[in-house]
């Protein structure tokens, strides 16, 4: 029987915040429970940040590298193949709850064409059936319709104490089952009680991506004492002498607003001492227990229908969050807290892999070939990505790759000011990672490198890359993501050729 597929991402979501994980802090009750019925993937990586270049990743299995998603606003080629395309093709009608941030490919489009007025258009393939994009207007008039007539604008979400000046983790307005999540939750619910047959979704939950605000009693759920320290330098400005690169992005981010991860904080993001992170993280670890109590509502739903002995789960993240590492906040740059996110699968057809946690290196391009492969699919185009489905079915795969991948553009299009900050052509502004269990190699198309040898350094602080005796290391990792880049060019064609028998295709 074909399977009901729920694919579930939570934005912003660090892979060592889970209970599973081993976090000491964080309790994730529901994802924990489902990760005891499937598989978790402790050692994942999305394939790009921010939000846009890393949905593409996840949604098409390509890297940053093919399917050239570079910022927010970036079109996706349309054509490429896509999990929402792929579903259809497998006889669903991918329903989507939430938001996709993909930019339309403007050549079918009239230049007048309001879709390409915003980067948050919908991955073609889906159909919408609850919208939530970043001025999220349906929550705030079904808000409104609850009774909070001042929920016209998201100023609603500005903790209801607090003077600006320091962290507050007051709660907003609204209570635990009014947020964002509990409203994409409804949603969905009422959706699958409408569904008869087979069904394929996507719940995209905004949270726990900034504000860094959570209603009661997730607001005082874990304390500011309970934080397990950051990994960064001593110091801003210390911190800044690792590379040309972090030190303009550490002063471009701090001469941001506050107010943009915390509604109603005055000031500038440089100014929050190491108090104000810690108070911070203990919001962010609030909000991700928010989502999880939301995601144990739809799996209390689905076992009540009967549904979940036929249910895919996937839950995941787009990217991470630094969340104070090295003194920032939010994604990017190539550190371990923008990248490493969750992976938990659970099939209900494969129990050889319940409660398995797999330590190998995996990818959010890792996603679309395994549904293809689930569902006896092809996909359209080369991809990226490999199937996990040997791990859920409980074996090793007979070859898997050694290390990380991921890369970071920090072109600005709009404004050039990266490319002008560096004196780079656009082209030039990126960078791309190779991480193994030894070694994290950080190699920028216009810049120096960076070296960081994990075993005596796995806060990656010190810069190995011109000591003469990792200099054997540095050409092994240069030489390793050069190879790495050329395995993975575009192949769609390239693995095809003519003859007099006709067309070969390997």
């Amino acid at each position: 029987m074909k399977p009901n597929i729920l694919l579930i991402t939570a934005d912003q979501w660090r892979g060592d915040c889970l209970g599973l994980a081993g976090h000491p802090t964080v309790r994730t009750q529901h994802i924990d429970a489902l990760a005891a019925e499937g598989v978790a993937f402790m050692r994942h990586y999305a394939g790009s940040a921010p939000c846009a270049p890393a949905r593409a990743t996840l949604y098409t299995g390509l890297y940053q590298m093919n399917h050239r998603v570079a910022r927010n606003g970036t079109p996706l080629d349309d054509r490429f193949d896509n999990i929402a395309r792929l579903a259809r093709r497998a006889g669903y009608d991918p329903t989507l709850f939430g938001y996709t941030d993909t930019t339309p490919d403007p050549r079918a489009l009239s230049p007048n064409d309001s879709q390409l007025q915003s980067y948050e258009g919908v991955l073609p393939g889906f159909t919408v059936r609850q919208l939530l994009p970043e001025h999220q207007k349906p929550w705030l008039s079904w808000l409104r319709g609850r009774g909070h007539a001042e929920a016209t604008d998201l100023a609603i979400q500005k903790p209801i104490s607090g003077n600006g000046k320091g962290v507050s983790n007051a709660p907003p307005a609204y209570s635990a089952d009014e947020t964002e999540t509990a409203f994409l939750a409804d949603e969905f619910l009422r959706w699958h009680s409408e569904q008869e047959g087979n069904w394929f979704a996507h719940v995209s939950f905004i949270r726990p991506h900034p504000p860094y605000v959570v209603p009661e009693p997730y607001n005082t759920m874990f304390a500011p004492e309970q934080n397990l320290g950051f990994s960064r330098a001593p110091s801003r400005a210390r911190e800044a002498e690792l590379h040309p690169f972090l030190a303009w992005e550490l002063e471009t981010q701090g001469g941001k607003k506050k107010k943009k991860f915390l509604p109603g904080a005055k000031g500038r993001i440089a100014d929050w001492s190491e108090t104000d992170y810690a108070a911070l993280r203990a919001i962010y670890f609030g909000m991700i227990a928010e989502v999880d109590a939301q995601i144990g509502r739809i799996v209390a739903a689905l076992k009540k229908t009967g549904a979940w002995n036929n249910t895919i789960i996937i839950f995941t993240s787009d990217h991470g969050e630094m969340m104070g590492d090295h003194w920032m906040l939010g994604k990017g740059g190539f550190f371990e807290g923008s990248y490493h996110t969750p992976l938990v699968i659970r099939d209900p057809k494969y129990p050889k892999g319940e409660g398995k946690q797999v330590d190998a290196f995996t990818s959010a391009a890792d996603i679309l070939p395994t549904l293809a492969a689930r569902l006896g699919l092809v996909p359209e185009n080369h991809v990226d990505g490999a199937s996990l489905m040997p791990f859920l079915r409980g074996k090793k795969p007979e070859t898997w790759r050694d290390a990380a991948f991921y890369e970071y553009d920090f072109r600005d299009i709009a404004r050039a000011k990266a490319e002008e900050h560096f004196d780079l052509p656009y082209s030039l502004c990126n960078l791309a990672v190779v991480r193994d269990h030894a070694f994290k190699y950080v190699h920028f198309a216009g810049m120096k490198p960076l070296l960081f040898d994990l075993t005596i350094d796995p806060h990656e602080c010190t810069n190995v890359a011109d000591d003469p005796k990792y200099l054997p290391a540095r050409l092994a990792y240069a030489e390793k993501l050069l190879s790495l880049r050329s395995e993975h060019l575009d192949q769609t064609l390239a693995a095809t050729t003519v003859s007099p028998d006709g067309l070969i295709r390997q």
